[in-house]
């Protein structure tokens, strides 16, 4: 029997697809995508909005339309909203009154812009500006791809609105993330474009999982977590699922892609996350440090790999987040500056979970001085995991995952090592880590134990020894020794082979003889 969750995302795939159609030919999927994303996010917002208002007003006997129309309850309602909600919607711009206008032959594309801009207008000075400040701006309705015509854009908008309210789902009790599922089905959809443009901008389900669980590991709640390279923030989203009591006090992340920040901000508010509790920013991490000197207990990112510097050495030098490893990163080679940054922002009792290419293990020049930084003056760097290749929609390379903790009790003597990279399930066009695969990683990094071909512990002398090389087949033997051919047996088998062969020979050709063939 199917669960409420598969039903809901076989519902969600069905209903999108048709949206997709309906787009079709107007415009290419990374762009139309940002229209279903910022419709399912403005129907989330109305029925939120009218969920809080309606419970608030329960024992008024009272609903939040005619509560608004009240002279004296009005304003009372109205800072209820901004205070609680961060926005206001006026009722005649509520979803549901919306899809009734499209019912009625009443609607117009000009409606929804004007019930966008009531929404976002709402928040002007107040403090949940910063989480609504353009956020639907890349839902332009005044695109002409969506039609020449104001009637053209109208009915092509009115059909995705209509699809979306088909959709069943319950913004208090919903079993799967609508707005990240919804993201993921649109990449996976149209991969040989969307995908290509936006994948990197999403952490695929299973070593999303991976990093939250180990990021997560043992802890009930957490003051603080961050993510320096948020994309949809669904690495951030995904620890808070893992920690025993859900709780994350302030999440804090940056984003360099401004499509990509909207869809952040979406993300957070449809998870339930209060304005009060995010602070995000749009911006290059490398080049404007805006968390200053916040200090984290969980950081968690799958940062652009191997890109170029956008920060000049000498600016680097300058700065306190990359001047103490005493080298600078290569030019073509970013990577480490990102952990750098996260190093820096460690809270004492602080742990980083961050996916990275392999270069990063055993890259020569600054970017090994910068590794014996971590390890012999830091010593925070706990645990280096290998995974398989393939994991992502934009790159198959294999990532590794890389642990750092400020504190690391028993461990600081060593760093431990896993190679998972032989233990995926293979798709089409992408592997994913099953479940046990998943497990079979989290209880070896519990243990700490050494696993024949899987998992060592190496101290912080081998280490040295190694000149701060951590490329995992260093530290974990892989070599599968070859099958022993037995010569005598192999030719005698050989010899049984060819005298049944040559027998069917001559059976053959006894019987074309006997046909005079």
């Amino acid at each position: 029997m199917a669960t409420k969750e598969n039903k809901q995302s076989q519902e969600l795939a069905n209903k999108l697809w048709a949206i997709a159609n309906d787009l079709r030919g107007n415009m290419d999927s990374t762009k139309f995508k940002d229209y279903i994303l910022g419709i399912i996010f403005y129907r989330y917002l109305s029925e939120k909005t009218e969920n809080y208002m309606d419970n608030l007003l329960s024992t008024e006997g009272i609903s939040y339309e005619e509560a608004l129309k009240d002279e004296e309850l009005a304003p009372v309602v109205k800072e209820w909203s901004i205070e609680h909600l961060g926005y206001i919607m006026e009722p005649k711009y509520l979803f549901r009154s919306l899809i009734e206008d499209i019912k009625g032959g009443d609607f117009t594309i000009e409606d929804l812009e004007r019930a966008i801009s009531s929404l976002v207008g709402s928040t002007l000075g107040q403090d949940s500006e910063p989480a609504f400040d353009k956020l639907f701006d890349d839902m332009n309705l005044q695109d002409k791809d969506l039609g020449k015509e104001v009637s053209d854009r109208t009915s092509l908008i009115s059909k995705v609105m209509l699809n979306i309210n088909d959709i069943e789902f319950n913004v208090d009790d919903s079993e799967i993330d609508i707005l990240g599922t919804a993201y993921m089905y649109l990449i996976s959809m149209f991969a040989s474009d969307a995908g290509k443009k936006s994948g990197e901008f999403f952490t695929p389900t299973s070593p999303a999982l991976l990093v939250a669980k180990l990021a997560a590991l043992g802890l009930s709640e957490v003051k603080s977590a961050c993510d320096p390279c948020a994309g949809s923030g669904s690495l951030l989203l995904e620890v808070q699922k893992h920690l025993t009591s859900g709780k994350i006090g302030h999440f804090f992340a940056q984003e360099l892609n401004g499509t990509t920040y909207n869809l952040l901000r979406m993300n957070l508010l449809m998870h339930g996350v209060p304005y009060k509790n995010f602070s995000v920013y749009n911006d290059d991490t490398l080049k404007n440090d805006n968390f200053e000197e916040e200090k984290f207990q969980i950081q968690v990112s799958n940062p652009p790999y191997s890109t170029k510097l956008t920060v000049s050495p000498e600016t680097m030098e300058n700065d306190p987040r990359f001047s103490a490893a005493g080298a600078i990163v290569p030019k073509g080679y970013a990577d480490l500056a990102f952990v750098e940054h996260m190093v820096y922002h460690m809270a004492d009792d602080g742990r980083i979970a961050v996916l990275l290419p392999h270069g990063v293990l055993f890259r020569s020049g600054s970017e090994a001085a910068i590794r014996k930084y971590f390890i012999n003056t830091l010593n925070c760097l706990d645990a280096v995991i290998g995974l398989p290749a393939k994991l992502f929609m934009t790159t198959s390379i294999p990532v590794a995952l890389l642990i750092f903790k400020k504190n690391r009790n028993g461990n600081s003597d060593n760093i431990f090592f896993v190679d998972a990279s032989k233990y995926f399930v293979q798709g089409k066009n992408m592997s994913t880590l099953a479940d046990e695969d998943i497990d079979r990683i989290i209880k070896a990094y519990e243990k700490r134990e050494n696993i024949p071909k899987f998992a060592h512990k190496a101290y912080l002398s081998e280490i040295a020894d190694n000149d701060y090389n951590l490329n995992i087949p260093r530290y974990v033997e892989s070599f599968e020794d070859e099958e022993i051919v037995d010569i005598p047996q192999l030719q005698a088998e050989l010899a049984e082979i060819r005298e049944k062969k040559q027998a069917a020979i001559d059976k053959v050709n006894a019987a074309m003889k006997l046909l005079g063939l």
